[in-house]
């Protein structure tokens, strides 16, 4: 091969070496174990060294002319006159040109380095918090604890991980004679006629302040410091709020963890341990079938479809339930919750999601799970189907028999035969301790970022950050998927940095096509300096809107009251373009009307979305009760993870794809698999006339092809 090269003055050229000696030398540089050692120090790790390699390696082969100095080094190679580490400084000088990052590391490192977050909060760290921990079951009176030193304090900021349970906080502090602010991220409601704040307030924990000084703070459901997305807020709220008296509530499994966190700022955890106060007994039989429901019944599923379809085969049998899962408004679960608890009324019966986990108070006799297998995303945002945790099944079970409810002893249970037995084996286990909690890169660590790196996206800037930062064994990084999904969604629309990371922080629901298009389009409005008026935002989402006929209708109208909510959440952020908050709310509060009235008539929905179904349910409801112990056959080896006759028809491209999404359950997808296979035993007693006439059909079709 002959390589070109420019001399200053003069263009000559030398015989190297063919092109198959130079792919093997560049080859034995990449293996070369102490050049990515060398590459890694100087902030390539084992992925961008790779990238940075095959950029490299095009670059030497395919490339017209090479600078002088790294055609002479090749040529010293080739010729047995240099070493192969030689093209180190070389490879270098390319990889900066795709890595601008590189020339500036030692500074991003400065700024992505994560291992000492307690120093973040100076103003937390010159007063010598206490800290009190209020460890227990769910139903122990941890909470109720931790609120009456709340209550009792000159000022106090509770802050949960739901809206709802910041409304009832709101609500029970206001009622109680201590004035109380509400603040989440779509809502700020000052008891203050005047607008001045309260001395006690009620937020979401994103939300929560750590620069406001208070007697006492309350930070709830302290184990979900290791949620994968959401961890973040609560080692913020933890190591950050300025609070004389740090109360903390949660399962027990993280007592040991909070010690040992709050061992590094210097602080002593005193522990407050709490008993159930109601019991609740694992039953020894499992419900089998629908006729088996008695009141006070909660059916626990874990996708909205398995909730479509056990709430129409009850109505079928003339019993009314009440319907709550995720994605349904607060208003509408707390008017769901309401039927069911309310003694005069007819609905005995409640179907709901593990949403019921937290935030709401219900009048729960027997708690019966219809599954034990939930969609989970994993920390690499991977969704897959997991059986539930032990800490999931007891935040589950633990609504059986309230403290506060007419049942004082609570009842757990499965819907199928064969789940009975690893529901009790997964509820013998203790709860996994709790090991670390999560952190997420600030806007002024990422404006920082770009400062160094003025030409990446956004999206870009994350990774980086990300790939670079250093944490130390008590935390790890929050998963930023859903970020860089809507960051790499807006990156063509001009904003500013500091705006278009307010807006990719936005929590909104990217399975919703309407509500990310809406998303988009508010993008778009904001960066043409448009305020987004009551008209505007009505023109879009075609308000007034009609009561839903159908399934169909419903999803897209708790869609339509997203939208809402994430004009709310950016009107707290940017007032200026977002100016109608009021008149938002109020379509907002008649929109959650229609939807209540699309729940309470959910079974007529779901008739007019596909009578076929309906009516296949309604034979599948009939005949539960005969095939129960059957239909579950193998359900256990699927918990398990054995293979069989479930795990082949799992490995179908489309049953797989429907359950990995969530969309189909694997007990639905196995009754279906009966079903279909009973059906057509009885609509096909001759397969061989079938296979004749198909024959047949295929000749005919051959003949008239001779004929043209």
């Amino acid at each position: 091969m002959e390589i070109i090269f420019l001399s200053s003055n003069v263009s000559f050229s030398l015989c190297v070496c063919d092109s198959d000696e130079l792919l093997k030398i560049l080859n034995r540089f990449y293996k070369r174990k102490e050049m990515q050692r060398l590459a890694a120090d100087n902030g390539l790790d084992a992925r961008l060294f790779h990238q940075a390699f095959i950029s490299f390696r095009k670059h030497v082969l395919e490339v017209s002319s090479l600078p002088a100095d790294l055609h002479i080094i090749l040529n010293d190679i080739c010729c047995g006159a240099g070493h192969i580490d030689d093209i180190y400084p070389y490879f270098m000088r390319h990889a900066k040109q795709i890595f601008p990052m590189l020339d500036c590391m030692d500074d991003l490192r400065k700024i992505s380095d994560l291992r000492v977050p307690p120093n973040w909060y100076p103003e937390a760290r010159a007063i010598q918090r206490k800290v009190i921990f209020h460890a227990g079951p769910t139903n122990s009176g941890k909470t109720y604890h931790a609120i009456q030193r709340y209550l009792a304090a000159k000022s106090g900021v509770y802050c949960g991980p739901l809206k709802l349970l910041a409304h009832e906080i709101f609500e029970k502090s206001n009622n109680s004679g201590v004035p109380c602010d509400l603040v989440t991220g779509e809502e700020r409601t000052f008891v203050d006629l005047d607008g001045r704040a309260a001395d006690h307030v009620a937020c979401t924990i994103e939300m929560c302040s750590v620069n406001t000084p208070y007697e006492v703070a309350v930070i709830d459901e302290i184990q979900m410091i290791k949620d994968p997305s959401r961890g973040w807020a609560w080692t913020r709220a933890l190591l950050g709020l300025c609070a004389e008296e740090i109360h903390v509530c949660g399962e027990s499994a993280a007592v040991d963890f909070i010690r040992e966190l709050m061992y590094t700022t210097g602080e002593e955890v005193e522990v407050h341990t709490y008993q159930r106060l109601t019991p609740f007994s694992v039953l020894d039989q499992a419900v089998e079938s629908l006729d088996n429901l008695r009141p006070g019944d909660c059916i626990v599923c874990f996708s909205k479809n398995d909730i479509y379809s056990i709430s129409r085969q009850i109505e079928a049998r003339g019993l009314e339930c009440a319907v709550i899962y995720g994605s349904l408004p607060p208003g509408t679960k707390l008017s769901q919750a309401k039927k069911f608890n309310d003694p005069d009324d007819p609905c005995k019966i409640l179907v709901a999601t593990d949403a019921i986990g937290m935030g709401l108070n219900l009048s729960i006799k027997r708690i019966i799970f219809n599954s034990l297998v939930k969609p989970n995303v994993n920390e690499k945002g991977e969704k897959q189907m997991e059986t539930i945790s032990t800490s999931q099944a007891l935040q589950i079970a633990g609504r059986a028999g309230r403290f506060s409810s007419k049942f004082k002893e609570g009842e757990v249970t499965t819907m199928h035969r064969d789940d009975l037995p690893v529901l009790k084996e997964i509820l013998s286990h203790l709860v996994d301790p709790i090991e670390i909690a999560g952190l997420h890169p600030t806007a002024e660590q990422i404006e920082m970022f770009a400062y160094h790196l003025p030409d990446a996206t956004l999206s870009n800037l994350v990774d980086i950050f990300v790939s670079l930062s250093q944490v130390d064994g008590l935390y790890f990084v929050c998963n930023i998927d859903d970020f860089k999904f809507l960051a790499d969604m807006i990156q063509h629309i001009p904003l500013n940095l500091r705006s278009r990371y307010v807006f990719c922080t936005a929590p909104i629901n990217k399975k919703q096509p309407f509500v990310c298009t809406s998303f988009l389009k508010f993008a778009r409005q904001f960066s043409r300096d448009e305020p987004l008026t009551f008209g505007w935002v009505c023109r879009h989402i075609s308000w007034p809107v009609a009561q839903p006929k159908n399934i169909k209708d419903l999803v897209h109208l708790e869609a339509v009251h997203d939208v809402l909510d994430l004009y709310l959440w950016l009107s707290y952020r940017f007032m200026d373009m977002f100016p109608d908050t009021a008149l938002i709310r109020e379509i907002q509060r008649e929109l959650d009307n229609i939807i209540q009235q699309g729940v309470q008539n959910i079974t007529r929905l779901i008739r007019a979305t596909d009578p076929t179904i309906t009516n296949t349910l309604q034979a599948q409801g009939s005949r539960q009760g005969q095939t129960s112990g059957n239909s579950r056959a193998g359900d256990s080896n699927y918990l398990t993870g054995s293979q069989g006759q479930r795990g082949q028809m799992m490995d179908r491209s489309l049953a797989s794809r429907l359950v990995r999404d969530g969309l189909l359950t694997p007990d639905l997808l196995w009754q279906l698999q009966r079903e279909w296979s009973k059906d057509q035993k009885q609509d096909v007693p001759d397969q061989h006339a079938l296979d004749t006439e198909h024959h047949n059909n295929n000749n005919k079709g051959k003949t008239k092809k001779r004929k043209k």
